[in-house]
């Protein structure tokens, strides 16, 4: 999956742009949700080499948010590393050229519903 087709679905599908919200840096972008402003996409681009591969290759990666439980379940075969830069227990890193798209899919919703804001419980009387 590309930047674009990956900056297409958060469209499509959560309604979401990217913003920049680091001043000196314009190609990381940070997609969020509308109401909480919450992080559920980190966009940047990154050497291949942070990932312990031997190439100075530049790519896009993404970083999402999955379950404690989920952290585990994918591996460099899925194009799936410990997330760079972020909690490793929390986050992954996705290496977008690496990665099927249908996982890149399940990752994005997993931490689209793990940021969104909680809806509150309305009490029977």
């Amino acid at each position: 999956m590309t930047k674009r087709e990956f900056l297409e679905h958060c469209l499509n599908t959560y309604g979401t742009t990217p913003d920049c919200p680091f001043s000196d840096d314009f190609e990381t972008a940070v997609l969020r949700h509308k109401d909480n402003r919450k992080w559920y996409a980190l966009l940047m681009k990154l050497s291949r080499r942070k990932f312990g591969v031997d190439s100075d290759e530049v790519i896009d990666v993404v970083n999402v948010k999955v379950p404690m439980e989920l952290s585990c379940s994918f591996g460099v075969e899925d194009g799936v590393y410990p997330a760079y830069h972020m909690n490793k227990l929390h986050w992954v890193s996705v290496l977008l050229p690496d990665a099927p798209e249908d996982v890149v899919r399940f990752l994005v919703s997993v931490s689209f519903e793990l940021t969104e804001q909680k809806k509150k419980r309305v009490q029977n009387k």
